[in-house]
């Protein structure tokens, strides 16, 4: 059983939003900080958003702050990541990952046309 699956990527027009989810299993979800991170073409992974176990605290990179927000469902053991104004430079893999642990999603494919 896969812990992390994210879902929701795809190939958008600059300007455009998506929502990314992640389902997660195997384990207590509420208990766990929660992050999406990212990996472009050439470039090292890099943290986009996170968010405490009870929802309550957020942080994003400045890239990112005012047009994506993190937000979680604990009854449906699910993150999300709500990302509006695409812009060509947040195209890459979006990753989400239990707190500061190995478990790492397989990641979903964000395209932003230009």
């Amino acid at each position: 059983q896969v812990p992390l699956v994210e879902s929701g990527g795809g190939f958008v027009n600059t300007g455009e939003s998506l929502t990314l989810s992640c389902a997660a299993s195997g384990f207590t979800f509420s208990r766990y900080a929660m992050n999406w991170h990212r990996q472009a073409p050439g470039k090292e992974r890099e943290l986009v958003a996170l968010i405490s176990n009870d929802g309550h605290f957020t942080t994003y990179a400045d890239s990112v702050r005012g047009r994506f927000t993190i937000s979680r469902d604990n009854a449906k053991n699910t993150l999300y990541l709500q990302m509006d104004n695409l812009q060509p430079d947040d195209t890459a893999v979006y990753y989400c990952r239990r707190g500061t642990s190995d478990v790492w999603g397989q990641g979903t494919q964000v395209t932003v046309s230009s």
